[in-house]
């Protein structure tokens, strides 16, 4: 702790801003890579030489306009004051910049601020954070790119399995294990039964990795009242987005992972026990669990 239980939200919180902006370097450049490392890929087994590309990776090059490719400085990149000062534009071409920018880096305050609330500065809040960082991160990858990258996935899956083994969350090892065995099923059986009856993919296999991800953090009993979370989740984007037009061609697929990743997003802020409380008809088998 660094003195009071206020010093630590609000040193955990300026944190969450910081890792925000690293957030959003991630949402766009991850879906980049991979295309790089696809494309690569498949000139490997052609047995061509892969397209020669510039470093493009999580460091370099340095942030840019996307409009004038002006070079963004320090002073330019402050979490959410820079924003402000610039009055959402570039400072040299005077372009819009997005307000999703300053918006990830709250959200991702507001659940590092809430990890110190419930856990404090302990190797438990930095499990909880760094969860939360993950997840927020394939929110609106999937969200603009319909994938779910497994690099992420597995850092979430693995992530709870080690959390819950160094008793960092309050799941036992044998819940957190059975969580990520029947999250992966659950949905892949879904997908089985509706590919079986329709011939369509109604999902994308990340959706599978993701929810047993959930299940290693939170736990086997807890794999119900996720997927009820996410219908709820998934009610609201798409509510908004009837509401914006951004959806009124009934044929365009609508990604399942934001629902998934805001489903676990609104478990953390819930809380373990108050969920329960909520929604009890979701824990069938929350004493078969523990």
């Amino acid at each position: 702790m660094l003195g009071s239980p206020a010093a630590d939200v609000a040193a955990f919180g300026v944190l969450g801003l910081l890792i925000g902006s690293f957030l959003n370097v991630v949402i766009h450049r991850v879906p980049k890579m991979l295309e790089a490392e696809w494309a690569a890929n498949c000139a490997e087994l052609a047995g061509q030489e892969p397209p020669a590309a510039p470093a493009f990776n999580l460091m370099r090059p340095a942030s840019r306009c996307p409009s004038c490719q002006h070079q963004i400085r320090w002073y330019e990149n402050i979490p959410v004051l820079s924003y402000l000062s610039l009055r959402g534009k570039c400072a040299n071409c005077g372009a819009s910049i997005g307000v999703r920018y300053p918006a990830v880096e709250m959200i991702t305050a507001g659940f590092f601020a809430l990890a110190a609330m419930h856990h404090g500065l302990t190797p438990a809040g930095l499990a909880w954070v760094t969860l939360a960082s993950l997840l927020i991160a394939q929110f609106f990858i999937d969200f603009d790119t319909q994938l779910l990258p497994d690099d992420l996935n597995y850092l979430i899956l693995w992530g709870g399995l080690v959390a819950s083994a160094l008793q960092l969350t309050r799941v036992p090892i044998g819940s957190a294990v059975w969580g990520a065995v029947f999250g992966y099923l659950s949905l892949w059986t879904v997908y089985q039964v509706h590919h079986l009856l329709t011939g369509k993919q109604g999902m994308g296999h990340g959706d599978f990795k993701l929810l047993a991800g959930l299940g290693a953090w939170f736990g086997a009993e807890y794999l119900v009242a996720l997927v009820l979370l996410s219908s709820v989740v998934g009610s609201v984007i798409g509510g908004s987005l009837l509401v914006v037009g951004r959806i009124a061609n009934r044929d365009i697929p609508i990604p399942f992972g934001p629902f998934l990743a805001g489903a676990g997003l609104l478990a953390m802020a819930i809380g373990p026990g108050r969920l329960e409380s909520l929604v009890p008809f979701a824990f069938p088998f929350a004493s078969l669990a523990r």
